[in-house]
């Protein structure tokens, strides 16, 4: 097989390929015998027409296509290989010639990935930030702990505060018209959570238990409801019960109920222990973060468009994801909000282009110091993979090698993250 490779574009290209006259005709021999089973000729049992017969009736070139569909997938990927191309998009094939007896030449235009020249990358400045366990920070923390593990009890007599429980009815109007999601019974409501739109909330703060109000509020312009936004909405509700949070006393007995420490004073020091980690890890990813900025910043690289079209496609799905969680079809979404799909890619396309950017200067880094990654690393991912999964290793293991991205797509997340451990530790805080 003769191939050749001439650039057209900084990142697109022509791949010129001859496959030989032998592995044509095997071809057209292989699509023969597939496509016979499919056809019917009188006087012959499917399957059963001769060669000489089939191609006199329906012509050589009936098999072009079928011949086509096997020669080319193997084709081009050896072509790929052979002219070390890394591929980011589906090629656009044209044939140049296909006919029995004769070679089979195609031209296949490939977008490749991006060259990418990196700035400084070493040495790189950033403003520390300190991430504390502040006595401050250990109180708010002992003070959600508290929150919630409290107990709802209902308010007997008295008037809903801010951080209350309200079950209430309620029924909204717009221009003396009730609306799609404007009315629910036995709601539950928290005063102060911000669940619903603003100004509505507030003006049931005072109210008690048995009562009804009628309040008014204003949608806000760029509300998710375009039928709604900008509107003055009535609602009337009715509040059955208002239900307050009692909140334990932090003791040893609060200590016993929610763990298995008998004292507080234990449980406060594993708290602070567990804060200590966590804001250890939130340093550690900020400076990650800063330094990869940086680096990203300073690198020059044009980035095909595929390439961000494919990452606002997965992008587009894990908010398709999170909808449908809660419940939510992005179809519904699109009702709702009046949004076409052209317009919610829009809105991931600024993010696309930084995490694309981002890789591929990672990938640059790794190059750039000839990163590798050893047996032991990868067996001690695996392992981590296991005990996390609780299955044996070897399982992992031969799951890994069998799928995609798999072992390789593994080995590509150590070799991001020693590069970005490698910047970080060649780098100088302010």
């Amino acid at each position: 097989m003769a191939v050749k490779w001439e650039k057209t574009e900084p990142n697109v290209g022509v791949l010129e390929i001859e496959v030989e006259e032998e592995r044509v005709t095997s071809a057209l021999d292989r699509a023969f015998r597939k496509v016979v089973q499919r056809v019917n000729v009188p006087g012959f049992r499917k399957g059963k027409v001769p060669r000489r017969i089939f191609e006199a009736r329906f012509g050589l070139e009936s098999l072009y296509q079928e011949a086509l569909d096997i020669l080319l997938p193997e084709a081009y990927s050896m072509a790929v290989i052979e002219a070390k191309l890394d591929p980011v998009d589906r090629p656009v094939i044209d044939i140049v010639q296909m006919e029995a007896g004769k070679p089979l030449l195609f031209k296949a235009t490939v977008v490749v990935k991006p060259e990418v020249i990196l700035g400084d990358y070493k040495g790189i400045t950033y403003e520390d930030k300190e991430f504390a366990v502040t006595d401050e920070v250990i109180a708010q923390e002992l003070e959600n702990l508290r929150k919630s593990h409290a107990e709802l009890r209902v308010l007997e007599d008295g008037q809903a505060e801010p951080g209350d429980l309200l079950v209430m009815d309620f029924v909204g109007y717009v221009d003396g018209e009730t609306f799609e999601g404007g009315e629910a019974e036995n709601y539950q409501l928290e005063l102060g959570s911000g669940t619903f739109v603003p100004g509505f909330e507030e003006q049931l703060i005072g109210i008690r238990a048995g009562f009804d109000r009628e309040i008014t509020i204003t949608f806000p312009e760029e509300y998710h409801v375009k039928s709604l936004a900008g509107k003055e909405a009535t609602f009337k509700i009715h509040v059955h019960d208002i239900k307050r949070k009692a909140l334990p006393e932090l003791d040893d007995e609060f200590a016993m109920d929610i763990s298995e420490f008998e004292t507080f004073e234990e449980l406060k020091a594993d708290l602070v222990r567990n804060l200590e980690h966590q804001k250890a890890h939130e340093h550690q990813h900020y400076v990650e973060t800063a330094v990869l900025e940086k680096v990203v910043a300073a690198a020059e690289v044009d980035i095909p468009d595929p390439m961000i079209d494919q990452e606002i496609d997965a992008q587009v799905k894990e908010f398709e994801s999170r909808l449908e969680s809660q419940g939510i079809p992005l179809d519904a979404y699109q009702e709702f909000t009046g949004a076409s799909m052209e317009e919610i890619r829009n809105q991931f396309r600024d993010e696309a282009k930084k995490r694309v950017k981002t890789a591929l200067v990672i990938e640059a880094v790794v190059k750039a110091e000839n990163n590798e990654v050893s047996e032991t690393e990868l067996d001690l991912e695996v392992q981590k993979i296991a005990d996390s999964a609780r299955m044996e290793f070897d399982s992992v293991k031969e799951l890994l090698r069998k799928n995609d991205p798999g072992l390789l797509g593994l080995k590509s997340q150590i070799l991001s993250r020693k590069a970005v451990e490698f910047l970080v530790d060649h780098s100088v805080h302010a």
